[in-house]
């Protein structure tokens, strides 16, 4: 028989906050902020904060709602959550799903205090810009419907899977593809509309 001493797993490491620097990979700076060291969740929050406000950005495009909100509440969800983290994405892939949430709540909180946001309008926000106006990428994602918005960010530009897609918005990984079809040809519009 094996004594039970034998049979224990090693703790996991967890750096004390003097130990902690900078280069420390996230899985450490996550595993050190679980165990309750402060400066551990402020690297975290210091080092994906700008990624998660250019991503929340996107998302809510022209839709009226504060990014800077939705990235507050995001780490607000974020840090009883990291336990939940179990590394089977980047700790950003993680993070931004937790933002695409917290924006889309904000969104139908929006919509429910007046806001108008149809998920199925091909273009949302003021009018065509005139001839002389140029369209940025930016400013075309951001007139995009909220659904298409979504989609296109998440694919395109953060990388993710139609099946990741689907879980993250609840829709089936054809829609995705259906809606990033869909956003694409709109983008293209917007983009050469400038006769």
């Amino acid at each position: 028989m094996i004594p039970t001493a034998e049979l224990r797993v090693p703790p996991k490491t967890v750096l004390s906050p003097a130990e902690l620097t900078i280069a420390d990979s996230d899985a450490a700076l996550i595993t050190a902020a679980n165990a309750g060291v402060e400066r551990a969740f402020r690297e975290l929050f210091r080092r994906h904060t700008p990624h998660l406000l250019q991503f929340v950005s996107r998302i809510l495009g022209s839709s009226g709602v504060d990014a800077d909100d939705v990235v507050q509440d995001t780490w607000l969800r974020a840090y009883p959550a990291l336990v939940t983290f179990r590394g089977e994405s980047s700790f950003s892939t993680w993070l931004c799903a937790v933002g695409l949430r917290a924006a889309l709540d904000s969104m139908r909180r929006g919509q429910r205090r007046g806001m108008e946001i149809d998920m199925n309008d091909e273009v949302s926000g003021p009018p065509p810009p005139s001839h002389e106006d140029r369209l940025d990428l930016e400013t075309a994602i951001g007139r995009l419907a909220p659904g298409y918005r979504a989609v296109l960010v998440l694919h395109d530009i953060e990388g993710f899977t139609h099946e990741e897609i689907g879980n993250q918005l609840g829709i089936a990984p054809g829609t995705s593809k259906a809606q990033l079809f869909k956003a694409r040809r709109v983008m293209r519009s917007l983009l050469t509309r400038r006769e």
